[in-house]
């Protein structure tokens, strides 16, 4: 049997979507099948990295397990709103049965989300969709997903441990990723907040989006400044670039690496002991909540609404198998827009 669908703890927050809502840790057990084969359509930012090919591995793993049909359309990034709506209509043309929805801006739905879905029922999946407007609280039934800040958290707190105050300061040169993306700035709060009380000096932050050669730019300018740096602590695409670069510097053994969250590119890292740590929210395992809850609403079995997975630490010397299958699509898989009724 899958991971994916074997019962595991996660988070529960009551009550759902509140701003003072409190988690409690529950055994989920995930259906094993459903009862007909229904249409569920998936609608992500894009798939141009292995973060969201494990969100869509995850889908189709457990769309397969059920025996429900799954549509999944992409937009082909983060900017592309006008796309994501017309695509949120085709799941509607196709008679979806429901709606799962990463959305590529939490608030471009405000008050009008229903103009798209029509009466479908919406369950938001990875990224903060604002459900606090009539139309939104009306249509959108359950979320899966993670405060960002958890995962800078987990990376600060990790380093203060290594580093408390009076052991002598350490430079961090954070390289977080997009500034225009929802969940950069909680992760970097998450991070300060963690290391506040820390040997942690932040030298310097810098910004790009998630892309190789723009996060490649920004470590090779952060070499050309001279600073005096211990750690670069970044997201998972500047951590990947950032070995290469090191290694091209001779400057591996000087400078060390923290990842604020998982890819198959940081995993290879913590592997060969060139990433120090990287926090993992189990990324397949969320696609398949999102697809359980869907069919739960669909068949009137009990529901949570409101689920998050336990945010676990990785470093080389801690990788759970079992955790890296709830959070990696095996290398082998490629992406997946369609899974048939059995």
């Amino acid at each position: 049997m899958s991971t994916l669908v074997q019962a595991a703890e996660i988070v529960a927050y009551t009550p759902p979507f509140s701003a003072d809502k409190q988690a409690h840790e529950i055994y989920y057990q995930p259906l094993t099948s459903a009862t007909k084969p229904w249409k569920l359509c998936a609608v992500y930012p894009h798939l141009k990295d292995s973060y969201w090919l494990s969100i869509n591995y995850g889908m189709v793993e457990h769309a397969k397990a059920l025996g429900v049909q799954l549509k999944v359309l992409e937009a082909g990034g983060y900017p592309n709103l006008d796309k994501q709506k017309r695509q949120l209509m085709d799941c509607r043309d196709w008679g979806a049965d429901a709606i799962i929805l990463g959305t590529v801006d939490s608030q471009a739905y405000k008050g009008k989300l229903s103009q798209y879905t029509g009466n479908i029922p919406v369950f938001a999946t990875i990224n903060s969709l604002d459900v606090s407007d009539e139309d939104s609280a009306k249509n959108v039934v359950a979320r899966v997903g993670i405060d960002w800040y958890e995962m800078g958290c987990k990376a600060g707190q990790f380093l203060a441990k290594h580093h408390p105050r009076g052991s002598g300061i350490v430079n961090v040169a954070l390289l977080p990723g997009p500034l225009q993306r929802g969940g950069t700035k909680p992760v970097v709060q998450g991070f300060l907040d963690a290391v506040a009380n820390s040997d942690i000096n932040i030298v310097t932050t810098l910004w790009a989006d998630n892309s190789k050669e723009l996060q490649r730019n920004l470590i090779q300018q952060l070499f050309a400044t001279g600073h005096d740096i211990d750690y670069i602590v970044g997201g998972a695409v500047a951590t990947e670039v950032a070995i290469s670069e090191l290694r091209a510097n001779h400057m591996a053994d000087e400078i060390k690496l923290v990842s604020t969250y998982l890819s198959h590119g940081v995993y290879r890292g913590l592997l060969r002991d060139k990433i120090l740590f990287a926090p993992t929210d189990k990324m397949a395992q969320q696609a398949m909540l999102s697809v359980d809850q869907a069919v739960r609403y669909l068949e009137k079995k009990p529901l949570q609404r409101d689920l998050a997975p336990i945010v676990e630490g990785l470093t080389p010397t801690h990788l759970p198998k079992a955790v890296i299958a709830e959070s990696l699509s095996p290398a082998e898989f490629r992406p997946v827009f369609s899974v048939g009724a059995p």
